[in-house]
Formats: C-alpha cells, sequence, structure tokens
C-alpha cells in the first residue's frame, strides 16, 4: 500500500509540565495546533449502501433499464469521481457482504457464512480502527448481522430491526427499540443528516455509514414515487423464459419472478376488482404497521392497476409478463428514494463547505437479478448477482470521469478506508486499497481474476452451494452437495450464461488451466470450505456436509 497523505496525528493526551498552572511554551501550543491540523487534513468519509441494487439500475453504467429509470444523484458521483466497471462481491447475500465489507475478509474467515448467523461484533472492523485513530463515527440503517452493532466501536448508531419495515420502521438504538412513523429511506436519510448538523464534531474528521433496506424486497416504494413509471414498459430479458438446460442448479432455485413471488407480499396484487386485500402475503406486518393514511394514500395509486389486472383474467404467458413489468415498476421506484437520499447528502455536503474533504462512495451489498434468467434475488456467481455497482468520489484525489476496469471486490474496501486515513492495513485484510487503482493505471501485481463462494444451502431459495474464478472472459463454477457439479461460460461469446460448456472438449485445455486457478485462488485467500477442486463430482456427500456445516439448516427469512 502506498505512503499515507499525512503522518497521523499523536492521540495520547499532551503531559505539562509539573506546575499545572503553567502556561503552554510557543513550542507546545504549536505541536497542539499541528495535530488539530492533521486531524482536519485527513478526509471524511461518507460510506451509502443500499440493499440488493442491481448494477443494471444504474444509469452511470449505461444499459436501456437505466436510462428509463435514471438515477442522476448516483450517477453524479460517478462523474465527478469514479466508476468500477468491474466490481463483484465475494458472497452474494446481504449479512456475508456487509461483514466482509467491515473485515476486509472472506466469509470463511470472518465466520458470517449465511444469513440467520450471528456475527461477533468483537471481531476487528476498519470503523472501530479508524474511531481509536481520531475519527468520529456514526452508522444509520441496516446493520443486519445480529441484533445491534452494540460492542462494535462504533460510537453513534440507530439501526433497522433486523431487515427492516419500510414503512413505520422498528429502530433500535442504545436506549431500546421504538417505531418511528416515516418511510425507512427517508428516515435513515434523517438521521443522517441531523448527526452531520447537531453531533458532529466539526474539530474531528467523521465517518458516517448510511446503509438504506431499499430496494431489498419486497419493493415498496415511498408514496410520491408509486407512480414514477406509470406507462413505463421496461424491455423483457431475452432469457427471462430461461429453460435452464446443462444447469440443473439453476433449474432447482426458488426466485422466479412468475413462480416464486409472492403476488400479495411481493408484487402487491389484490384478491379481486374492487378490494385492497392482498392475495398470499407471507409477513403482513409491512402492510399492515402502515397508518390509515399511509394504505389509503397507497390503495389510492395502486388500485386502478390492480384492478384492472383482476378484470383481465390475466394467465399463462400474459400474466408471467405482467408480474415482470410490475416488479421492474416498483423495484425502480424503490430505488428513486434511494436516489433522491444521496443527493440530499451531497447537497448537505456541498452547503456546507465539506465536499472537497469527503469521500462519498456509493455501493450496494450485492447485485440483483431484474428479470434475468426469470428471476429476482441474488446468490448466485452469474453476472447479474455477482457483480455490484461502485461509484467513489474525492475531490482533487480522484479524478472526475474516472472509469477503473480493474477488477475488485468488496474485501477491498476496508483496506481503501484505512489507507485514505493514513493507518497502515493489518496483515489478516485479504484485500487491496482501492487507491492503487484510482489513481492511475493498476499496479502490476493487482489481481486478474476473483474468487466467490456462496454456502446458504439448504435455505432460501434453494441456491446450491458453489464456489468458482471469474478472469475478465471465462468463467468456471463448482456446484457442491446434492448438485455436485462443474460449469464452464465464455463470457465473450456467452455474456447471458446460457450455454454450460463444461463438456465440450474445444475448451478442456482453458478448463483445466482454470482449475489450477481456481486451486491456487483457494489456497491464498486459505479457503477449505466445500470439496476441494480435485475431488470427483461422485464426492457429493462430503460436499453436503460441508454445505449444512458452513450455513446451517435454517433459511434465510425474508
Amino acid at each position: 500500500m502506498r505512503s499515507p497523505l499525512i503522518a497521523l496525528a499523536t492521540l495520547a493526551t499532551l503531559t505539562l509540565p509539573a506546575c499545572a498552572t503553567a502556561a503552554p511554551s510557543p513550542s507546545q501550543a504549536a505541536s497542539v495546533a499541528g495535530e488539530e491540523a492533521a486531524q482536519q487534513r485527513r478526509p471524511n468519509i461518507v460510506f451509502i449502501m443500499s440493499d440488493d441494487h442491481a448494477y443494471q439500475a444504474v444509469s452511470a453504467y449505461g444499459g436501456e433499464i437505466a436510462q428509463l429509470a435514471p438515477t442522476p444523484n448516483i450517477d453524479r458521483i460517478a462523474r465527478e469521481g469514479a466508476i468500477f466497471a468491474n466490481s463483484y462481491v465475494t458472497n452474494s447475500l446481504c449479512g456475508p457482504s456487509r461483514a466482509t465489507m467491515l473485515t476486509g475478509q472472506f466469509s470463511h474467515l470472518h465466520g458470517f457464512t449465511k444469513n440467520g448467523q450471528r456475527f461477533d461484533n468483537a471481531t476487528w472492523n476498519w470503523v472501530r480502527e479508524i474511531g481509536a485513530a481520531g475519527y468520529q463515527t456514526a452508522l444509520f440503517g441496516k446493520w443486519h448481522l445480529n441484533y445491534s452493532p452494540e460492542g462494535a466501536g462504533i460510537q453513534t448508531w440507530k439501526v433497522l430491526d433486523d431487515q427492516g419495515k419500510y414503512y413505520n420502521p422498528d429502530i433500535i438504538t442504545p436506549e431500546g427499540r421504538s417505531v418511528v412513523e416515516g418511510y425507512a429511506t427517508d428516515l435513515v436519510t434523517d438521521f443522517s443528516i441531523d448527526w452531520l448538523e447537531e453531533e458532529r464534531d466539526p474539530d474531528k474528521p467523521f465517518a458516517i455509514l448510511i446503509h438504506h433496506k431499499a430496494p431489498h424486497r419486497n419493493f415498496m416504494p415511498a408514496i410520491r414515487h408509486l407512480q414514477t413509471y406509470l406507462g413505463t414498459e421496461f424491455p423483457v430479458p431475452t432469457n427471462y423464459f430461461d429453460h435452464y438446460d446443462g444447469r440443473p442448479a439453476a433449474a432447482a432455485q426458488e426466485m422466479n419472478i412468475y413462480a416464486d413471488m409472492y403476488e400479495g407480499h411481493d408484487l402487491h396484487m389484490t384478491e379481486e376488482a374492487g378490494s385492497n386485500a392482498l392475495r398470499f402475503d407471507r409477513w403482513p406486518d409491512d402492510f399492515a404497521r402502515m397508518t390509515p393514511e399511509q394504505r389509503a394514500a397507497w390503495d389510492a395509486q395502486m388500485q386502478p392497476a390492480n384492478d384492472a389486472v383482476n378484470e383481465a383474467g390475466l394467465a399463462g404467458r400474459e400474466l408471467a409478463l405482467w408480474k415482470y413489468q410490475r416488479y421492474m415498476k416498483q423495484y425502480l421506484a424503490t430505488v428513486a428514494a434511494v436516489d433522491d437520499s444521496v443527493g440530499r447528502v451531497l447537497d448537505w455536503l456541498e452547503a456546507n463547505d465539506l465536499s472537497e474533504n469527503t469521500i462519498v462512495v456509493y455501493t450496494s451489498d450485492q447485485g440483483f437479478y431484474l428479470g434475468e434468467h426469470g428471476w429476482f434475488d441474488k446468490r448466485f456467481m452469474y453476472e447479474e448477482s455477482l457483480r455490484t455497482p461502485l461509484v467513489m468520489r474525492f475531490p482533487g484525489q480522484i479524478a472526475p470521469g474516472t472509469r477503473v476496469e480493474a477488477p475488485v471486490q468488496n474485501v477491498d474496501y476496508a483496506p481503501t478506508f484505512l489507507d485514505y486515513a493514513g493507518i497502515p492495513a493489518r496483515a489478516a485484510i485479504q484485500g487491496r486499497s482501492l487507491r492503487e487503482v484510482v489513481d492511475g493505471e493498476a499496479p502490476p501485481d493487482w489481481r486478474e481474476d476473483i474468487y466467490y463462494h456462496y454456502y446458504e444451502y439448504p435455505g432460501f431459495h434453494s441456491v446450491r452451494a458453489h464456489y468458482g474464478v471469474r478472469t475478465d472472459r471465462y468463467k468456471l463454477i463448482r456446484f457442491y452437495g446434492d448438485i455436485n457439479q462443474w460449469e464452464f461460460y465464455d463470457l465473450a461469446t456467452d455474456p447471458g450464461e446460457m450455454h454450460n460448456r463444461i463438456d465440450d472438449p474445444a475448451v478442456q485445455p482453458i478448463v483445466a488451466r482454470l482449475q489450477l486457478r481456481l486451486e491456487a485462488l483457494r489456497a491464498q485467500y486459505r479457503d477449505s470450505d466445500g470439496p476441494a477442486v480435485s475431488d470427483p463430482l461422485t464426492a457429493a456427500a462430503k460436499g453436503r456436509r460441508d454445505a449444512e456445516a458452513a450455513a446451517g439448516i435454517a433459511g434465510h427469512a425474508h
């Protein structure tokens, strides 16, 4: 890692001479002033993270969907700083991804491999580290690693209970839990700006983590955005009606929009025309906690479309296509409030003359499917859930319009924040500072490929455990457990990952090279979970035991 911009300010209290009433000498006064100046020169950090925000839904990345549903404020970060074209996660699942961002380690080392486990708050994390070095730290929004950040070294926090609710959510603070009226995305933003205005110490650098629930399932937009995309027709992915030929793990999933989405909970469909009673609603508290005024406003805007589909009596392919459009409209309208929030934060920094010395990062905890392969959700190592949006702004340090092509992963966030704060990275961190790639060309020893490992099976959505390697062109995946199979894709000729060519004689030399590379990556990252690369596919029993031991039997409940 390159040398820090400045030396860390001395944190120990200065010891006065024996006479406690003696005035400080000129040299002592200069030392104190120098330390205060050093504190101020260290950049502030604003780390904004959404949940399940697909890179396809960020207009800075291009694409037809994003152009129909632009994200101008997130794009502003990219335009004024850097956009990472090849940003990936290590385990496409909410809790494990968050633990990786905090620790700079893969799931098998920080120990949080699946949702439903409890993260050990005593585990080292970068927020505690920079707080000990003089930063003021705060977190508002989604925590989702255990009940609360108590003991994690974050100085001020207000978090959503578990997944959080969109309307009138339960908010947990050190004083307890209470229901706060409002819309979650707006509340998290309010908490954040209130802290910046009222509680922030202007004499210290700060790090604030603004972590939204949105646009996580069940995709409930703010009232003001319910009809944002009314009348918009989103392009249907060419593989929306995928048959999953040659991909048994893909065929076995339970995350299909037209087969597995709950019609009431996820798609907000009603039982019949003229009624606001929802169809199957597995978690009814999401709507039951709305105030009568909120529910009336919701129904007033949703009822006409719900009545129309009930009266039309759609079925089969027509209903499947209607569900895709309803999903997209609700998902992207939920994203709209996140973009509003980003704009509020950026405007506040500018209005308070803090833009120049503040790093702003926007990302998501993983990617998400917007109908590709017929899916919603994430988990698979296929591109839409493996890739995640990442943009970063630091005026004077990152040139506007920077595009980073080097492959990066969420394991890199912790060393990045430490680097900019002037704190050396710990040896246990498995990522590298992104400062190495935003300052210019990636160094010669930067990673050329990325490693991935997903554990949660048995679990919600029935995605089998698997690990794999992605290079700039190829992808090799090993599924293990009750479905024990290799998959190989040439992303140059098959970007949609529709044709598993693992048995194609023409690519066997490439497969062999990737298997050797996969062995090396597993050794490099000290991952021995699951069957070894060299284990035959008949070792299904071992794979099943490993998956269950790593992930447990209980599934993700939401």
